[in-house]
């Protein structure tokens, strides 16, 4: 799977590296050659132009990208590639880095962006829940409580599916948030069956997590 991230900058080169030590291939593009160069050491390949011109996303595969990232520290550039890659190159998922709350309100679907964060944390982790099922995916630790915020997407041989929420044992120290299915959020019910491709918001300590992760993706613990 092809990512592509438009900047090289502090914030493109922190996702770069989260992702390539997860195993992804990833390329940055920038206009900058110190961002390039630092690029080339985290093992990415680099396309060295301006991110907003046809010609350097046609150099970096675009075309057969599944998700890009605009990281960028302009948010005019991040609009422009998130556009480009949505309705030009018809990229499946568009992250949008927005430098400045006042802009927010125009990362949406009108400019082809799919999820419009500010966090390095939050683009990583919302780039790994779009191609990782049945792995738990952290989206924000709650350091003071010893918790983290995860994702898991429920894979078909989860154990849990076909299963009421309220019939399953739970970790202690644990607590379900939220069922995202078809688009819509459910407030989780006792009643609530749980479905194969159900993403689920859990709140887990660490300690929990392994336990978890056997419970809901079948992976030892």
């Amino acid at each position: 799977m092809l990512i592509v991230i438009a900047g090289g900058g502090n914030v493109g080169r922190a996702i770069a590296r989260d992702l390539i030590k997860n195993g992804h291939k990833i390329t940055v593009i920038d206009k900058d050659a110190d961002a390039i160069a630092s690029a080339k050491k985290s093992g990415a390949h680099t396309v060295f132009a301006d991110a907003c011109e046809p010609d350097a996303l046609d150099a970096a595969n675009l075309s057969k990208a599944q998700i890009v990232v605009a990281a960028t520290g302009d948010d005019k550039v991040n609009l422009v590639v998130s556009l480009l890659a949505k309705t030009e190159y018809g990229v499946s998922r568009v992250v949008g880095r927005v430098n400045h709350p006042k802009n927010e309100w125009l990362f949406g679907e009108s400019w082809g962006v799919d999820f419009a964060v500010s966090t390095p944390q939050m683009m990583t982790a919302l780039v790994e829940e779009a191609v990782t099922v049945g792995e738990l995916v952290r989206l924000f630790s709650l350091r003071q409580s010893g918790s983290d915020i995860l994702e898991v997407t429920l894979p078909g041989d989860s154990p849990v599916v076909g299963k009421r929420v309220g019939d399953v044992d739970w970790p202690i120290d644990t607590a379900l948030v939220a069922i995202l299915r078809d688009r819509k959020v459910i407030t989780p019910h006792p009643d609530d069956p749980l479905e194969s491709g159900d993403e689920l918001i859990v709140i887990a300590t660490t300690a929990q997590q392994p336990i978890l992760r056997e419970l809901l993706c079948n992976k030892p613990a």
